[in-house]
C-alpha cells in the first residue's frame, strides 16, 4: 500500500503575502510539511503542487517533487478539490505512478507532528472514505453562537430551550488543516470531501494553528519558541 503526500501551496495570499515561503522557526513555512512527510516511513513520495516559481524552487530545495498547477486552479476562488484532482491526474498520467492513499498536508499547519499524521493514516480503514482533523470548538451553535434574523435580532444558531448549560450540549469541533487523508479514486468520483463517510481525528489546539494572517503567524512562532 503506497502513500503519497501532497502540499498544495499557491503563490497568491491576500491575508499574508508570501506566507508559504516565509521563515518560521528557521525554515520556510512550506518546508515544515515537507520535512515531516519525509520523516514518516509510511510516506513514499512528497509532492508540492504550486503555480509559483519561487515556491517550486524552495520545494525542490527541500527534496519535494513539484507539480505545476495551472493558473486557473490557483486563484482566490478556485476549488482546492480541483487542484487535488489535477495532482492525482498528473501523478497517474504524466508520471505513470499508482498510489493507494492520498495525504494532504497544508503548508499553513506547521505545528503538527508524526503522531497526528499517523493517526489520520490509521483512521482510513474499513468503510471510512476520508479523514479530517478537528479540535474542540470554543463556541457551540447550540449554546453561544448566534445569527441575525430578518428583523436584525440575534438568536442562538441551533437554539433549543432544553440546554441551559454549555456542558449539556453535544460536543462540536472546528475543522483544522492539520491533515486530510483519502483515496485517489474517491477524489475523482466525488464532488467534495463530505460527500463520503468521513472520520474525524482530534488534535490538540496547540498543534492545530492554521496560519492565515500575521496574528496566526505570531501565535505559531510563539508556540515554536516555548
Amino acid at each position: 500500500m503506497s502513500t503519497f503526500a501532497f502540499i498544495f501551496a499557491r503563490g497568491g495570499s491576500k491575508g499574508l503575502p508570501g506566507k508559504n515561503i516565509r521563515p518560521l522557526g528557521g525554515l520556510p513555512l512550506l518546508a515544515h510539511g515537507i520535512r515531516l512527510a519525509q520523516s514518516i516511513a509510511r510516506i513514499d513520495r512528497v509532492f508540492v503542487s504550486t503555480d509559483d516559481e519561487v515556491i517550486a524552487v524552495v520545494a525542490r530545495e527541500y527534496g519535494a517533487e513539484v507539480i505545476d498547477r495551472p493558473a486557473e486552479l490557483a486563484t482566490d476562488t478556485a476549488s482546492e478539490w480541483m487542484a487535488w484532482r489535477h495532482a492525482i491526474a498528473y501523478v497517474r498520467g504524466s508520471l505513470g505512478l499508482h498510489f493507494d492513499t492520498m495525504l494532504s498536508l497544508p503548508a499553513t499547519s506547521p505545528l503538527r507532528n508524526q503522531d497526528d499524521v499517523l493517526g489520520c493514516l490509521d483512521a482510513l480503514r474499513g468503510e471510512v472514505e476520508a479523514v479530517i482533523t478537528v479540535t474542540p470548538s470554543a463556541r457551540s451553535p447550540y449554546f453561544n453562537m448566534v445569527s441575525e434574523n430578518a428583523q436584525g435580532y440575534s438568536r442562538v444558531v441551533l437554539g433549543n430551550t432544553k440546554f441551559q448549560r454549555r456542558q449539556d450540549v453535544p460536543a462540536v469541533y472546528d475543522v483544522t488543516t492539520v491533515a486530510y487523508v483519502t483515496r485517489p479514486d474517491f477524489v475523482l468520483t466525488h464532488a467534495s470531501l463530505f460527500d463520503g463517510r468521513v472520520k474525524a481525528v482530534v488534535v490538540p489546539k496547540e498543534r492545530a494553528v492554521d496560519i492565515d494572517d500575521e496574528f496566526d503567524f505570531k501565535v505559531a512562532q510563539a508556540l515554536l519558541d516555548t
